[in-house]
């Protein structure tokens, strides 16, 4: 019972270290991963090399196909360059079974020191990152030490041996075996290498090993399905894809496997290297068959698969919960949906001056309606983002968070203020069949038009991130003011002049102004981040005085 804990033991140490490795290179080049991957698909070779480069850092094909399919989801990625990238991420992973299958227990003990130094000493750094990847590393390599201490004495076992002879000598329930552990462990890389391990040991056959092996990669391709179940259709296409192309390589490589087992034992002398030379060739044989087929596989299931009509536009559309795994794309798809937001606020401020000019209360009740879904997606946005580890950003990418969660909120005050504004029309004006003064409609519809001119330029500084359209922006601030002191002024000379519009709608005006001024200061507030990060805030708008005046003041 003891051995067989121990054995339990190691094969979870095994998975641990592939999640450490896959989390670790994530984090540390997520962004230059993704770059990688979405400009690999100007050909099928480039594709397939980034996909095998790829995965031979993350250690995960699955955490690859989490990726491509992201990019697949949001158009950034055609279906067939996605199924190209694959075919070379499962290259990948058999490449790195065939380096992990030597003896690197010698490694383990280095790798772990160092990783657990430079994890404790600079954690937040990019070497503190790189010395938790290293701990993964070794962890791989030892817990491959310890299942193979640990099953020999479970081979002499009298009781597992006889559990062996018993097992049915069936290919099918070998290769289902060995899907259902792989989906299990969350690893194919751990399930072949264990395989390799135990029927090196004697402990499983080596024809039920293989039976395994192949299982394993059929797991694998099972494992992104549940994972990409609630991403757009586009998006679900290719681990579909992925699956056939892995069903189709095991029907044909099943009733040659006797065969393929003589000729293995022929070139190779051990068990061990017989299971890992099978996964890799499964795998580059894969690639010869259908490197050629994924454009008409792509055309079959986007025929097969087809997206539902679009949703409306003021639901997320953006907030991709797979690219979460991802801090790097987790940020980018958080600020697409902040822009959206933005364009939803940008249709109610656009919707202000018809409203005014034509007494329109349905055009009202429907921008009213939309303050609603400019809430949603702020609540949206702050929940996505709270999910995303703060640990795991860069100190670039940990600004960029900060940015984001800043926009949504003056968006979200933004649309608060228009419906505000747009009650207040309908009660003391719509209502009460009152119209502005020609000056005072043509003072409102000048602000207004700065003010949608503004929210354009601050929706340009947030994707882009410019200094000078950040200084802009802010001086944009100023002249706001100053033309709301200006047309305050001008109303009160109206009003003195007696003109009858001008003193019906007084409140009304000058409040509309007031809250005009107050939607831009959210929008120029954009400008802030942007440049206290480049060091060009001033951190107070007093003028400077001497020492003197201070004091006589």
């Amino acid at each position: 019972m003891l051995h067989l804990l121990n054995l339990l033991a190691a094969i979870a140490l095994l998975v641990w270290g592939t999640y450490i490795v896959r989390t670790g290179v994530l984090r540390i080049f997520g962004a230059n991963l993704r770059e990688v991957l979405a400009r690999s698909v100007s050909n099928r070779f480039y594709a397939i090399c980034s996909g095998m480069g790829v995965t031979c850092l993350v250690q995960s094909s699955t955490a690859t196909c989490l990726l491509i399919t992201s990019f697949v989801g949001q158009g950034l990625m055609s279906t067939a360059g996605g199924l190209a990238v694959m075919l070379g991420a499962d290259i990948g992973t058999a490449l790195m079974t065939v380096v992990f299958s030597f003896d690197l227990s010698w490694l383990s003990p280095a790798l772990i020191f160092t990783g657990v130094v430079l994890f404790i000493s600079r954690e937040k750094t990019t070497a503190g990152r790189l010395g938790r990847v290293a701990i993964g590393l070794g962890l791989i390599t030892l817990a491959l030490k310890l299942i193979v201490e640990t099953t020999e004495p479970l081979i002499q076992s009298p009781a597992v041996r006889a559990i062996l002879v018993a097992l049915p000598n069936d290919l099918m329930i070998d290769i289902l075996v060995g899907a259902v552990l792989t989906v299990m462990s969350y690893s194919s890389l751990a399930i072949v290498l264990l395989t390799a391990t135990l029927a090196e040991s004697g402990m499983v056959p080596a024809m039920m090993a293989m039976g395994l092996v192949l299982g394993a990669n059929v797991g694998n391709g099972v494992l992104a399905l549940p994972s990409t179940a609630k991403t757009t259709m586009a998006g679900r296409r290719l681990p579909v894809g992925n699956l056939l192309f892995k069903l189709a390589t095991c029907a044909i490589v099943v009733p040659f496997l006797p065969m393929i087992h003589v000729e293995l034992q022929h070139w190779l002398p051990t068990v061990h290297e017989q299971v890992i030379a099978l996964h890799l060739g499964f795998n580059l044989l894969k690639t010869l068959l259908f490197v050629a087929l994924v454009s008409p596989t792509a055309k079959l299931l986007e025929r097969w698969m087809v997206a539902p009509p679009a949703p409306p536009a003021t639901r997320p559309r953006h907030l991709d919960p797979m690219a979460l795994a991802t801090p790097s794309l987790a940020i980018s798809c958080a600020a697409r949906e902040a822009l959206h937001q933005a364009d939803v606020v940008e249709t109610m401020l656009r919707g202000i001056l018809p409203v005014i000019k034509n007494n329109d209360l349905q055009l009202s009740a429907e921008l009213r309606r939309l303050d609603d879904q400019v809430d949603d997606l702020y609540s949206a946005i702050k929940f996505y983002l709270t999910q995303i580890s703060r640990e795991a950003l860069s100190e670039r990418e940990a600004r960029r968070w900060t940015d984001i969660v800043s926009f949504t909120i003056n968006m979200e005050q933004i649309g608060d203020t228009i419906e505000r504004i747009l009650e207040d029309i309908e009660d003391k004006k719509i209502k009460k069949a009152r119209n502005f003064s020609e000056a005072g409609m043509a003072e409102i519809s000048h602000l207004h038009e700065r003010l949608l001119a503004n929210l354009r330029l601050g929706m340009s500084v947030f994707l882009d991130g410019h200094v000078r359209d950040a200084q802009k922006l802010l001086e944009e601030k100023a002249r706001f003011r100053d033309l709301e002191l200006e047309y305050a002024g001008t109303h009160i000379a109206r009003l003195q002049e007696n003109t009858a519009q001008s003193i019906e709608t007084s409140s009304l005006h000058l409040d509309l102004i007031s809250d005009l001024k107050r939607i831009n200061g959210h929008i120029c507030s954009i400008a802030y981040p942007i440049l206290d990060s480049a060091g060009v805030l001033a951190q107070t708008r007093l003028r400077a005085t001497d020492e003197r005046g201070m004091a006589d003041a």
